[in-house]
C-alpha cells in the first residue's frame, strides 16, 4: 500500500521542525508582551462572507471554502483581520483603549505553493484599535524592529519598507496627477521592482501621464529611496502635503526614541510600498531581508475603515502580519535556528542493585524542581542506559547507587567528569 504524504502546500512538524516553530512562537510572544498586547484567538472557520465583503468576490478563488451541512458558505480563515475586526468591533464599548491584541492563528489558502508561500501557514497579527495617530504607527514600527532584533537579525541582514498613502496621495497631487488617476500609478508602484522599467512607463504612459510625469514620479522614487524624507520636502508646499510630511517625519522620530537607536538603518521611506489591499488608507510597510532573495518577510500598515465595513463601529485601526515560512527561511539563511528540540537536562540512571521505586521518585523530584529527565522506562545495565542518555543529548547524568543510599554521582556528558553528591541536598538546590 503506497503511504499517505500530506497535502500539497501542507507541512508535517517533526520534532526538530517544531522546535524552530515554538521558538518562532516563543520569540514573537516574548516581545508582543513588552510591548502590552494581549493574546486572543478566533475561529478557524468563518462565514465566506466575511471574507467577500472584504476583499470582493474575487478572494474565493484564494479559500479553502465549502458549503457546510447546515448549508451555510463557510470558509478556513485566510487571514485574520477580519476575525479581530469582527471581535473588536462586536464589544467597541466595553474594550479598554487602545486595544492592544495579538494572534498567531493557522491560515489557509488555495494557492500555488512555492518558495516563501504555502497553502497553510502560521502568522503572527497585532493590532492596535482605538488610536489613530503617529504613536500607534511608531508602536507598531517598533515592534517589528524589536522582533527582528531578538531572533538575532541586525539591519544588514533586514530592511523595513515605509510609505504612506496619504503622504504618496500629496506627492501625486503636487505632481499635477488628478485623483481619479491615483489607482492606476499605485497598481504600476506596486510592481514596479516586479516587472521591466519599460513596462511600468508604458502602463503610466496609458493611464493618462505624460513623459515628463513620468520621469518626474520615477527620478522622485529613487531619490527617496537614496535620501528619505527631504527628497519629498520641496515638492510639498501646500498645507496638506506639509501636514502628511510633518506627520511622516514625527512617526520616524517616535521609532528612533522607542528602539533606542538611529532608524535610518532600519526603516528606508519607498513610495512604490502600497500594498495590494485596498483596505489600507494610512501608513504601509514591508521587511524584506537585504539581499532581495525572499518574498516578504512582514507587512502592515493602518486601516482605519475596515471596522466600520465590517462591525459598524467607526475605530482607528492599524497592524501587520508576520508570516513563519519566510521567516523560517531567513533564520535557517543566518544560522539564527535552534539546531534541535531541546535535550534532557538530567537522565536517572541507576544500578541493578537500586530499586526501581526509588528510580521513579528521583525522576519524579527532579520533574516537580522543573527539570528536563528522563529515565530508561525498562531496564538494563548501567551502560546502556549512559548510552541513551548520551544519544538523547542530556546534559548531565545522575546516577544512583545501592550501596550509597543517600547519595550518587552526577556525571557531566560532554567532559565525563564526575562529582559526588549528597542525593538529598542535590535535589533540593535543583529548584
Amino acid at each position: 500500500m503506497a503511504s499517505i504524504r500530506p497535502l500539497n502546500g501542507f507541512r508535517d512538524f517533526y520534532p526538530p521542525a517544531f522546535a524552530e516553530r515554538a521558538h518562532i512562537f516563543a520569540t514573537w510572544r516574548r516581545v508582543a508582551a513588552r510591548y502590552g498586547f494581549v493574546e486572543y484567538d478566533g475561529p478557524p472557520l468563518e462565514p465566506l462572507e466575511l471574507y467577500t465583503k472584504k476583499s470582493g468576490a474575487e478572494i474565493v478563488d484564494q479559500l479553502y471554502n465549502f458549503v457546510d451541512k447546515g448549508g451555510r458558505d463557510v470558509s478556513l480563515r485566510p487571514e485574520m483581520t477580519p476575525t479581530v475586526a469582527r471581535m473588536v468591533a462586536a464589544q467597541a464599548n466595553a474594550l479598554r483603549k487602545p486595544v492592544r491584541w495579538f494572534s498567531i492563528p493557522q491560515l489557509f489558502r488555495y494557492e500555488r505553493a512555492q518558495r516563501g508561500r504555502l497553502r497553510e501557514h502560521f502568522q503572527l497579527n497585532a493590532d492596535i484599535f482605538g488610536d489613530g495617530g503617529e504613536s500607534a504607527d511608531a508602536e507598531l514600527l517598533a515592534m517589528v524592529i524589536d522582533i527582528l532584533r531578538e531572533f538575532g537579525l541586525t539591519s544588514d541582514d533586514v530592511r523595513v519598507r515605509l510609505s504612506d498613502r496619504r503622504l504618496l496621495n500629496a506627492v501625486l497631487h503636487a505632481m499635477g496627477h488628478p485623483a481619479e488617476r491615483i489607482p492606476a500609478i499605485y497598481a504600476v508602484l506596486d510592481k514596479l521592482d516586479r516587472q521591466p522599467r519599460e513596462l511600468s512607463v508604458e502602463k503610466l504612459a496609458t493611464a493618462g501621464c505624460t513623459t515628463a510625469q513620468v520621469d518626474a514620479l520615477l527620478a522622485l522614487i529613487e531619490q527617496t529611496n537614496a535620501t528619505g524624507v527631504a527628497a519629498l520636502a520641496p515638492l510639498l508646499q501646500d498645507a496638506e502635503g506639509a501636514t502628511r510630511l510633518a506627520a511622516m517625519q514625527e512617526t520616524l522620530a517616535m521609532t528612533q526614541a522607542l528602539i533606542g537607536t538611529a532608524v535610518a538603518p532600519w526603516v528606508r521611506l519607498d513610495l512604490t510600498i502600497v500594498r495590494g489591499l485596498a483596505y489600507y488608507t494610512g501608513i504601509v510597510f514591508e521587511v524584506f531581508d537585504a539581499k532581495g532573495e525572499l518574498r516578504a518577510v512582514c507587512g502592515g500598515g493602518r486601516y482605519d475603515e475596515l471596522l466600520n465595513a465590517l462591525g459598524g463601529v467607526d475605530m482607528p485601526a492599524a497592524g501587520f502580519g508576520w508570516g513563519d515560512v519566510v521567516l523560517g527561511e531567513l533564520l535557517r539563511d543566518r544560522g539564527l535556528l535552534p539546531s534541535a528540540p531541546p535535550s534532557p537536562e538530567v537522565w536517572v540512571a541507576a544500578g541493578d542493585d537500586v530499586d526501581v521505586a526509588t528510580v521513579r521518585a528521583t525522576v519524579g523530584a527532579l520533574r516537580r524542581a522543573g527539570r528536563r529527565v528522563e529515565y530508561a522506562l525498562r531496564p538494563q545495565q548501567l551502560g546502556k542506559q549512559l548510552k541513551a542518555a548520551v544519544s538523547a543529548g542530556a546534559a548531565h547524568a545522575l546516577i544512583l547507587r545501592g550501596d550509597a543510599p543517600e547519595g550518587g554521582t552526577v556525571r557531566d556528558l560532554t567532559s565525563g567528569a564526575e562529582t559526588s553528591v549528597v542525593l538529598a541536598t542535590w535535589l533540593a538546590n535543583q529548584r
